[in-house]
Formats: structure tokens, sequence, C-alpha cells
């Protein structure tokens, strides 16, 4: 099967997820806390996708509430260029307004105190995003 491994682009910490092996689910992989250089973390993340060997990398992009792309769009897509630098296979954008708001409320409504909700708020926000996507873009079954 494919694999899509999906990216939510934050200023401090980023969240990574990726497909289950029949691309019915996705699981919240890590939260990786970001260093200040862009180079470094664009490496990891690339290097982090290559282990589950995806065919899509989707990127989360945090467009305005009335879907105009603000600077915060900018700054997703200048990452994913670095990220995508090394890259051969696929990768997508996808809408992710409120992926983090629906992820505190799971977290909230699992009872969970908010140290620990804040160290896994982001990959389960890409968790979101990558579902969100699956659901229009099904994973390819391979033939």
């Amino acid at each position: 099967m494919y694999r899509y491994f999906g990216v939510d682009v934050g200023d401090r910490r980023i969240g990574l997820a990726v497909t289950d092996a029949l691309g019915f689910t996705a699981q919240g992989l890590e939260t990786y806390t970001r260093t200040g250089d862009d180079e470094k973390d664009a490496a990891y993340i690339r290097e982090a996708a290559a282990k589950w060997a995806p065919c899509r990398i989707v990127f989360g992009l945090p467009r305005n509430m009335d879907g105009s792309y603000g600077p915060q769009c900018d700054k997703v897509r200048a990452f994913a260029e670095l990220v995508l630098a090394g890259w051969e296979g696929e990768h997508d954008f996808y809408d992710e307004r409120l992926s983090t708001m629906a992820a505190e409320r799971f977290l909230y409504e699992a009872e969970l105190k908010w140290q620990k909700r804040r160290k896994v708020v982001d990959k389960i926000a890409a968790q979101v995003i990558l579902e969100g996507y699956m659901t229009l873009h099904p994973v390819p079954m391979k033939q």
C-alpha cells in the first residue's frame, strides 16, 4: 500500500502523522520542536517522512476563515519548499482551518491535563489534517 505523510507546520512546533498501511486511518507520530534553523528542521522532516516511504507529503495550509491566504500560508509554503528540495515523491497542501482547535477539543474531551495536551496537540492536529485530506483524496492501492 501507499502511505501519506502529514505535516502541521507551526512557528515553534511541527506535528507529524502518517496513514496506516491500508490507507484507512491516520496516526499522529510526533511533535517536533523547531530549532530555529529552517534548513535543519526541513531535513529532519524529510528524514522522518522517508522512514515511512509515503507516496505523498501533505502540508496543512492555515488559510484565513474567509478562505484567503495570509502571511502564515507564505511561511508554510516557504518551509515546504525546503522540505521538498530533497524529496522525490508527490506533495500537496490541505486547508487546515481549525485543525488545532479540533485537536484541542479532542484532547480536552479525553480529559488530558493541559501540560499533556500541549505536548501532543501538534501531532494530533497533523492527524486531523491527514484524515481530512484522505476523505477527499483516498490513498491509492498498489497494483
